[in-house]
């Protein structure tokens, strides 16, 4: 920014980094539909539909119901929280056996929970999975 005293171009290097600063807040936001949520584990149970859906040896990411689900073995399921431990937002997407975060690059292994890269350092909370007549509820038991 020629021809501008040094402390005016700081403030405004500083307000545009404020700004970009806000957009990656906004993706993380309460307010989004698939934001931070107060609970991120079910509080009821939750139909996510065919058991054939999530693949042996696989991963899939309910992202309406904020869950992943994966399974490691023939008719074995484990579903975890699919809302990041470090900043709140929802996963959205799985590669291989990792659950990806959008906002800040976190990733989680599938089949446990835990981070595998940070900045998050705590597993996604387990959430209890059954699968009955061929299709999988996700969180407590009625």
């Amino acid at each position: 920014m020629p021809g501008l005293p040094a402390a005016r171009r700081t403030v405004l290097k500083g307000a545009a980094l404020a700004g970009a600063a806000g957009l990656g807040a906004a993706a993380c936001s309460t307010e989004s539909k698939l934001g931070h949520a107060t609970t991120p584990t079910p509080t009821a149970p939750v139909d996510l539909g065919d058991a054939a859906d999530v693949p042996v040896g696989g991963a899939r990411l309910y992202r309406e119901q904020r869950l992943l689900v994966s399974c490691p073995a023939e008719g074995e399921y484990k579903a975890f929280s699919a809302q990041c431990t470090h900043g709140g937002c929802v996963l959205t997407k799985i590669e291989g056996t990792e659950g990806h975060c959008p906002c800040h690059g976190s990733r989680f292994d599938t089949t446990t929970g835990k981070p595998v890269k940070g900045p998050a350092t705590v597993p996604l909370p387990a959430v209890p999975v059954t699968a009955e007549g061929g299709k999988l509820v996700a969180g407590p038991q009625s």
